[in-house]
């Protein structure tokens, strides 16, 4: 019987057929040949918040073109797969479904019902990833599939946090970080988007504490002077070299607080003089670390105002601002407003504007572990395409600062540190120790905050291949070869895995990271 060919080409009657007959025979299978060169890429791993977008079939297209063509070429090739629990992202939307589905917050029904519905949410949405990797033809070797939140990848995180806590690289501190009022977390310094919005400048009169003029200082945030501590002027700035050393007036508050000098006004900046909130901002922090002063809160982690401001405790920062501002206004002590495009900071995930807080939080020093990350792209090791990236990656590290690795979520992998209830002594160990070590009390309670998600998916070239087990895999296929990813998480995550590949195993994680660009609509 003659057949014809259908009139239009249907993929529902080919595609499903042929990817199932690749699978089922293994094609995709990379085995350890010593006999043949291995060819390693492993799969940015997507983040479970929902299903892949047009940014993942190009970055997987690629990454696939690469790899059969490395096969092709009689390379051991894996591109091994896999996907990222998320922990900010996956957080809110498993808090937005409780809320829709249940009408309940995740603290009413407690950590352990909630982490039973963010892995229901996994399974979820983890399977629909794995079945659009498939639709997209991709070939990979399934059977090496992973998590970052699975048992092998839960163990090298453990024990990652326990090598660099005991070489002095991670320490626990009270520091400013990015506050997130909305997710109800900390941030990272790259989790922070900064865009440029029209905004004021207010320029207000601290009157001497002694009768005189005082001072006039500009500020864009109003609301955070209830945490002044002092002002600064450059030591060099002749306008000032009187006041320095005398007291002004917090204006409407009555408190006096110093006039001091520090290189860091610019005297050709506004009026050259600053108020110092190091509570509220990085560059105060620092001044104020230099100069020994307090640092003062008084803004709570919901961004309302606290007992300091007075008579506008508990109102939103931004009420606050408004009213503040017509108070002094009222009472004279407003010079000017000067409209400005101001650069804001805001939650990579939310949008909502950070608050800098100071906060007790776990960090890891980064100064020692960005050196030899800098000296693998100069040095030309470490190779990105197009070069011109290489240009945002060497900035960043080399302007990097320490990097909070805790967050106040209940998703992702807990900390490893454990208080004890009887002395308060911080043990950091991979499991629960029996007792603590100074006093011998066996009752410790763990930390309640979970670990950074990038800090988990910093190890994913090598935690994916058994580290930190001397496995085979290992072995054989690692370093990797080439990184395939958007320009966009340079910072994020390419950089992070580079200086831990090579504080952990001593070799650059991949030698090649191949940039690709955004799909933008």
């Amino acid at each position: 019987m003659e057949k014809n060919l259908a009139k239009t080409y249907n993929p529902k009657d080919f595609e499903d057929r042929i990817y199932a007959m690749w699978e089922e025979s293994g094609a995709f299978k990379a085995e350890r040949d010593p006999g043949k060169k291995p060819f390693t890429i492993v799969m940015p791993p997507p983040n479970i918040t929902g299903q892949l977008h047009m940014g993942h079939a190009l970055d997987q297209t690629l990454q696939d073109v690469l790899t059969r063509f490395k096969r092709l070429q009689g390379y051991s090739a894996l591109w091994l797969p896999g996907s990222d629990h998320a922990s900010i992202a996956t957080e809110v939307k498993v808090v937005e479904k409780l809320r829709e589905e249940e009408g309940v917050e995740k603290e009413e029904i407690g950590r352990e019902a909630f982490l039973k519905r963010a892995w229901d949410w996994k399974r979820i949405y983890g399977g629909k990833i794995t079945k659009q990797c498939r639709k997209l033809g991709d070939s990979c070797d399934w059977s090496r599939e992973r998590f970052t939140m699975d048992e092998g990848c839960n163990k090298a995180v453990n024990h990652f946090f326990v090598k660099l806590y005991e070489k002095g690289y991670i320490y626990r501190g009270n520091r400013l970080i990015n506050w997130c009022p909305e997710c109800g977390t900390s941030l990272s310094d790259a989790e922070v988007e900064h865009e440029d919005k029209n905004g004021s400048y207010w320029y207000f009169r601290y009157p001497a504490a002694d009768g005189g003029e005082g001072v006039v200082v500009a500020t864009s945030r109003p609301e955070t002077m209830f945490g002044d501590v002092a002002i600064a002027v450059h030591p060099d700035d002749e306008r000032y070299k009187d006041l320095v050393g005398k007291n002004v007036i917090l204006p409407l508050v009555g408190k006096e607080i110093p006039v001091i000098a520090d290189p860091y006004p610019d005297p050709e900046k506004g009026t050259g003089a600053v108020k110092i909130t190091p509570a509220h901002d990085a560059n105060d922090f620092e001044v104020g670390q230099r100069n020994n002063l307090e640092s003062i809160c008084c803004i709570n982690e919901n961004a309302t105002m606290n007992s300091l401001a007075g008579k506008y405790e508990g109102m939103d920062r931004y009420e606050c601002r408004k009213a503040w501002v017509a108070d002094l206004k009222e009472a004279g002590y407003l010079v000017k407003i000067e409209e400005k495009v101001i650069p804001v900071g805001g939650c990579y995930r939310c949008g909502t504007t950070i608050e800098p807080m100071l906060s007790d939080q776990w960090f890891v020093a980064m100064e020692e572990l960005a050196k030899p990350a800098i000296e693998a792209a100069k040095t030309g090791k470490l190779i990105h395409v197009p070069e011109r990236f290489e240009k945002t990656y060497l900035h960043w590290l080399e302007e990097i600062r320490d990097w909070c690795i805790s967050r106040q979520l209940w998703w992702g992998h807990r900390i490893p540190a454990y208080y004890c209830d009887e002395c308060g002594e911080i043990v950091v160990s991979k499991g629960q120790p029996e007792k603590c070590p100074k006093c011998g009390c066996t009752h410790l309670t763990q930390d309640e905050d979970t670990l950074d998600t990038w800090f988990s998916s910093a190890l994913w070239p090598f935690s994916t291949l058994g580290w930190p087990k001397e496995t085979e895999d290992l072995k054989y296929f690692y370093p990797t070869d080439v990184l395939v990813t958007g320009y966009d998480i340079i910072f994020f995550w390419v950089i992070r895995m580079v200086f831990s590949g090579i504080e952990h195993t001593g070799q650059l994680p991949f030698n090649t990271v191949l940039m690709h660009g955004l799909v933008r609509d």
